[in-house]
């Protein structure tokens, strides 16, 4: 491959109140995306932060290279300073946007989350995308953790133990 593995990471916005535990596991798995020279790409929100910011901070700090993939117009986004590429959608928040985010990576990591990552790991599923989910930081991570999301078996939802066996994983099934 000639071009850098491109690390979907989706999870809780802030308005999902995670802990302090979770906000640090966050932060580690941005630092081994980009330690690993991989692109981390995200769903930038406009208005609020979310795991998926955290680790996008925490990548560029350690010099990656980070995509935020935003909704409606403008490349106007919360915490503009760490992203390098912004992609507006004209697409809405909860429907669209989701769609050009998971088919823009080649393998995507679940830390927490709620109805828009349920969303997310469902297209990820439909379009045979690995998806990741770190064990016992909640949400839809926690159960969908080993499980296939229907008779189809197309893939199965994996699951790591921290956030850089995570990495370590979405590379190695990115690269199959």
């Amino acid at each position: 491959m000639n071009r850098q593995i491109q690390i979907g990471i989706i999870g809780s916005a802030a308005d999902l109140e995670y802990n302090d535990e979770i906000i640090k596991l966050a932060e580690e798995l941005g630092k081994y995306v980009a330690e690993e020279n991989c692109t981390l790409v995200f769903g930038a929100e406009k208005d609020s932060d979310s795991l998926p910011t955290i680790a996008c901070r925490a990548a560029k700090q350690a010099g990656g290279l980070t995509v935020g993939i935003t909704y409606g117009k403008g490349l106007e986004v919360f915490e503009r300073d760490c992203i390098d590429v912004v992609i507006a959608t004209g697409l809405e928040r909860g429907g669209g946007r989701e769609l050009s985010l998971i088919l823009s990576c080649d393998a995507v990591i679940a830390i927490n989350g709620g109805s828009g990552t349920l969303t997310e790991i469902a297209i990820a599923y439909q379009a045979n995308i690995p998806v990741i989910v770190i064990r016992n930081t909640g949400g839809w991570s926690e159960k969908l953790e080993n499980q296939y999301l229907d008779d189809r078996k197309r893939l199965k939802v994996e699951v790591a133990d921290n956030p850089q066996s995570a990495v370590d994983l979405a590379i190695t099934l990115a690269s199959k």
